[in-house]
């Protein structure tokens, strides 16, 4: 059983794609989102249909909350809150409803998925370091729980201590719990642009990290053509 966990889409839809083909060819069996399937791009009406329709497992992002509602976006970056704004009109009332109804945390098979932290879900906390990966760590159920929301991947790991670093592929080893960042398709922010998601083969036992090149150009004259920020279109050629 291979799982394709993929997070912060953010309405990309050629960096959804291009992951979607790569997971046929590592041959995934299963998937699963992280949240964040729209904000920020230019095609959330796209990518939402495709989740939907895959009837993938999905976790609330702050983006797909925000998305879905008509809550006052005080506080948020303002080239956020007008993709924010900008998003809301290209919804159908039946796709608002669809991520009104997702759940902040899930569990899937024998892991557990959540967008931002254990400790305080809805809240949209941000985890960069181990002091607040030992937050979640106290809340966690399962040994493996997938998180995004950062778009940097990073994995923690609580045996007698809590450690934490990048990462390629690793061995879920017993006794260890780990807090794993998939990194983002859609708005990778580590400074590398390429594309990003996670494979976690349960057979084997392992986590690994895939890095995609997709047409960063096409999304860009998307986000312009939609009169969003420009600053959205480029920030994906950076990474950041």
């Amino acid at each position: 059983m291979k799982y394709a966990v993929i997070a912060d889409i953010h309405a990309n839809l050629e960096a959804f794609q291009v992951v979607l083909e790569d997971t046929k060819s590592q041959k995934c069996t299963h998937y699963c989102c992280v949240g964040d399937v729209v904000g920020y791009g230019p095609n959330p009406k796209e990518c939402l249909d495709i989740v939907r329709g895959m009837n993938m497992p999905t976790v609330k992002g702050n983006h797909d909350e925000y998305c879905s509602s008509e809550e006052d976006l005080d506080g948020f970056n303002p080239h956020a809150a007008e993709a924010v704004v900008w998003t809301r009109k290209q919804l159908l009332p039946q796709d608002r409803q669809w991520l009104r109804d997702l759940k902040y945390v899930r569990m899937v098979a024998s892991f557990s998925m959540v967008h931002a932290t254990l400790d305080g879900p809805q809240r949209w906390g941000y985890v960069f370091d181990k002091l607040m990966a030992a937050a979640s760590f106290t809340y966690q159920n399962t040994s493996v729980c997938f998180f995004g929301h950062t778009h940097v991947p990073v994995a923690f790991v609580r045996d007698s201590v809590v450690r934490g670093g990048s990462y390629s592929k690793f061995k879920v080893e017993p006794g260890r719990k780990y807090f794993v960042n998939v990194g983002s398709v859609g708005q990778p922010r580590d400074g590398n642009p390429k594309a990003a998601y996670v494979i976690y083969d349960l057979d084997e036992g392992s986590i690994e990290i895939r890095r995609l090149d997709y047409d960063i150009p096409t999304v860009q004259r998307k986000i312009m053509a939609a009169g969003l920020p420009q600053r959205l279109a480029d920030r994906l050629s950076l990474g950041k």
